[in-house]
């Protein structure tokens, strides 16, 4: 799988990814595997491990990790490209494997000072929070370190996780010797992907926040799954402001300007609404366009074919397996667990 420089990515397990999921991880990721893919190996995994970090629905996880393959698959990532490469996290042993032994050169203090556990312990009650969540990052390093992926598309949240991943591997290396390729610098990653990051759709409702899961009512989140009409409706109720003119700045007036940001995402011209006095007209057409995609999308969700999913991750997975094996070996001899 390695013979060319991987660029690794992944979405969590999750059936209820939304317009924000699509916008700033999907669809760019899926947009340069169709254009670089023959330059670099993509590597689309599915991390089924990392979903029940903090609670889930168990009974349906399985299921969530198929639907995240199709929507991959309906929002056009080439999964025939030799150079494109979808698995499941769970079916490759040596991630945990490889989890175990980095855990055990890794500092108490350092995962500590991850802001992001601190954060999502907070919501479970503190003590309440699991040690999954505590060590996720570690997880993550082997997930990055195992395929030498120098390319890793990260938001702000999980700069740190990269940068420990460095770390870690870093620390290894200079302790066995050259086990690990180490993921490129954060500015690097920046300077790599670009725009090719994607856009960072807002909360429809609050519109200083991201769109995220996190918004119990559900007013501010468009849902890949929403049928067309409540798109519509969800839209119309965003939130803008009282400056009476449509234009551009997030700063100042982030509403209208995520409003434009999804014009432009489905294929308007937010050019034509700026400097208008008027809002009903800008919201009525962004509804349009998002409904417009969230049909054509659910009706290609639709026609995706299991088996044909299922065959692309046996293929994959074996594949994958294959090289995660060997760079395990060649860590476990370093460690003392093989001779040979």
């Amino acid at each position: 799988m390695m013979t060319k420089p991987v660029i690794l990515t992944g979405i969590r397990a999750n059936n209820d990814l939304h317009l924000g999921n699509y916008a700033g991880a999907m669809l760019p990721m899926v947009d340069m595997a169709g254009k670089q893919a023959g330059d670099y190996q993509f590597n689309f995994f599915v991390p089924d491990l990392h979903s029940f970090t903090t609670p889930i629905d168990h009974d349906s996880l399985y299921g969530q990790t198929l639907a995240t393959v199709r929507m991959y698959a309906a929002a056009g990532l080439p999964m025939d490209h030799g150079d494109v490469h979808v698995y499941r996290q769970s079916r490759v042993p040596a991630h945990s494997e490889l989890t175990w032994i980095l855990s055990c050169f890794t500092y108490f203090g350092e995962m500590s000072r991850m802001t992001q556990f601190k954060d999502k312990s907070q919501k479970t009650g503190g003590d309440n929070a699991s040690v999954g969540l505590f060590a996720y990052p570690i997880l993550m390093a082997a997930d990055i370190l195992l395929y030498g992926a120098e390319y890793v598309p990260v938001g702000d949240d999980q700069t740190q996780h990269l940068e420990f991943t460095r770390d870690i591997a870093d620390r290894m290396n200079n302790q066995f010797g050259q086990l690990f390729t180490l993921p490129k610098p954060v500015k690097e990653q920046h300077q790599f992907f670009g725009t090719e990051q994607g856009l960072r759709i807002r909360n429809l409702i609050d519109p200083t926040r991201k769109m995220d899961k996190s918004d119990e009512t559900g007013k501010g989140v468009i849902f890949l799954s929403d049928p067309p009409e409540t798109a519509r409706k969800k839209i119309t109720g965003a939130t803008t402001d009282s400056l009476g003119e449509i234009g551009y700045d997030y700063s100042r007036r982030p509403g209208i300007s995520n409003l434009l940001d999804l014009l432009w995402l489905f294929g308007g011209d937010p050019e034509e609404f700026k400097g208008a006095t008027q809002y009903g007209p800008l919201k009525q057409a962004v509804g349009e366009k998002v409904a417009d995609f969230l049909a054509d999308f659910q009706s290609r969700l639709e026609q995706t074919d299991d088996e044909t999913i299922k065959n692309v991750l046996a293929d994959s997975e074996a594949a994958a397996d294959e090289t995660a094996r060997q760079r395990l070996h060649q860590v476990q001899q370093a460690v003392g667990l093989r001779d040979n």
